[in-house]
């Protein structure tokens, strides 16, 4: 199996470095991480998942924190260590708090108990919840 190298933007093809241009200009940032200079391996996955990223992190109904929390929370249950760090860093960075992140894994750890519990008994929904 290959092991998968970053690709820096000097070494990148004019599509990769198109999407690096539009990541580093959205983001108000000198250069991309890592994540995407892994997936810069496959332009097309790293411009598919670039537009998808900007598209469901940008602007909407939930302020810019709790995105970034969620993701925290959903990276916690999936154990993706990369994406807990970056996306910590960025919560931290509008506004999320220690206390508010030590609130944030109280839930994830309960909620993923109490997943399990409903999973393991079989409970039936309620018809309140329908």
């Amino acid at each position: 199996m290959a092991t998968p190298r970053a690709v820096d933007y000097e070494n990148a093809s004019v599509e990769v470095r198109n999407v690096f241009d539009d990541i580093k200009s959205t983001r108000n940032s000198d250069d991309v991480n890592n994540f995407w200079k892994y997936l810069a391996n496959d332009p097309a996955t790293l411009r598919r998942t670039w537009e998808s990223v900007k598209e469901v992190m940008g602007p909407g109904e939930l302020p810019r924190v709790v995105k970034e929390m969620i993701y925290v929370a959903v990276s916690v249950t999936n154990n993706c260590g990369y994406c807990i760090a970056s996306h910590s860093a960025a919560a931290a960075s509008v506004g999320m708090t220690d206390k508010m992140f030590g609130e944030l894994m109280a839930i994830v750890g309960m909620a993923n108990e109490t997943n399990r519990l409903a999973n393991g008994y079989r409970v039936p929904i309620d018809p309140l919840f329908q």
